[in-house]
């Protein structure tokens, strides 16, 4: 009996809590396209990462025809180009979206980072207090006037959009639990617990082993 052939799946280089790896693997999982992931020690990159992106940071999406992607919105584009699940990209096009990703990935990047790690930023003229609050203001307020009209950035069905902000606030909630519970931002918080415990967000977090390749599990 001859063995059964298995066409070659896309490698995914990630990092667990890498907020840009986590929306590049929701929306591969949401797709159903299955990758194969190598954990990534940020301390320790392997050589085959550096050969595919000199950027040397993740995600890097390997395909099996010898492309590679190493932009996390380019994964997600990938991810959902002839899938399925096509409306999760199309949904993620409207002017106001596009508007709060270029806010998530920008300004309140920039805050966010300067507020978790304000060790890394000693000259910066701003406390990291300050980058706190403008980080509210970059994109929390403008995603709670969103949200407040539907539960979900594609409406009443989430969109690439929700994947691609979401680990963003996640990890900015994160910083101080309790400051942000005080906030009044109810239709945010709502939004981001629902996902917390959304099982594409929870599958996205499988812990994989960090030595070699693995296949990562399915939805």
């Amino acid at each position: 009996m001859s063995a059964v052939h298995t066409p070659p799946c896309p490698r995914l280089y990630t990092f667990r809590r890498c907020p840009y790896a986590m929306r590049a693997r929701m929306a591969l999982l949401q797709a159903s396209r299955p990758f194969d992931a190598v954990e990534v020690s940020l301390r320790a990159k392997p050589a085959s990462l550096l050969a595919l992106s000199p950027k040397a940071t993740v995600p890097v999406l390997q395909l099996p025809d010898g492309r590679v992607i190493d932009e996390s919105w380019d994964i997600m584009r990938w991810a959902f180009s002839a899938s399925p699940a096509q409306g999760w990209w199309d949904r993620a096009q409207s002017p106001d979206n596009l508007n709060l990703l270029q806010r998530n990935d920008g300004d309140f990047k920039h805050h966010l980072d300067r507020w978790k790690y304000p060790q890394r930023y000693t000259g910066d003229a701003l406390t990291p207090e300050a980058h706190r609050d403008g980080a509210v203001d970059a994109l929390l307020h403008p995603l709670e006037s969103r949200l407040r009209d539907a539960p979900h950035l594609g409406g009443d069905t989430p969109c690439a959009t929700d994947l691609a902000v979401m680990p963003f606030v996640r990890q900015f909630a994160a910083v101080a639990p309790d400051w942000f519970a005080g906030l009044e931002l109810p239709a945010v918080r709502g939004w981001l617990h629902a996902w917390l415990a959304h099982p594409l967000f929870v599958a996205c977090m499988a812990k994989l082993p960090d030595d070699g390749v693995h296949r990562f599990p399915s939805l």
